[in-house]
């Protein structure tokens, strides 16, 4: 058998060589296409603003987890519970001039004709709601810590 020329072997070592370089190249021009790409079509979620991030999933509510009241025929749903406790105390005058003053947004005139009362007594009737309201909610509030404990 014959041996190889060191020019023969030079040779192979070069076309070697060459096919290396070339699929390394290949590599590199798919590399930079995939980052192109990626750039092009995927976001960082870190890079995200608030509003966008918001966009990105859906909270399942169940009407088990949520209390409903009405007041003049308006459906109004509340999920904390602490403060459905607290509005099932009041009057239902009372509960009613609280509902569609703040779960409606209605004004205080609007809810006094709506009521057949006077704007002033509307007024009255919010003022003292939302203490009894803040009264009776605290007082829940620290009774749950304390069962905590």
């Amino acid at each position: 058998m014959k041996q190889p020329s060191s020019l023969d072997e030079l040779t192979v070592r070069h076309q070697f060589d060459r096919k290396c370089k070339m699929a390394l190249k290949g590599e590199l021009v798919d590399y930079i296409r995939h980052m192109d790409y990626l750039n092009k079509h995927e976001v960082i979620l870190s890079e995200l603003t608030e509003r966008e991030m918001e966009g990105l999933f859906i909270m399942d509510d169940y009407d088990v987890e949520s209390f409903h009241f009405q007041a003049l025929g308006y459906d109004i749903k509340l999920k904390n519970v602490l403060l459905a406790e607290a509005l099932t105390t009041l009057t239902e005058r009372k509960r009613d001039v609280i509902m569609l003053s703040y779960f409606q947004g209605m004004s205080d005139a609007d809810i006094a004709r709506k009521l057949n009362l006077d704007r002033s007594t509307v007024n009255e009737h919010k003022k003292r709601s939302l203490k009894l309201l803040k009264q009776m909610m605290e007082e829940r509030s620290n009774e749950n810590k304390k069962k905590k404990r």
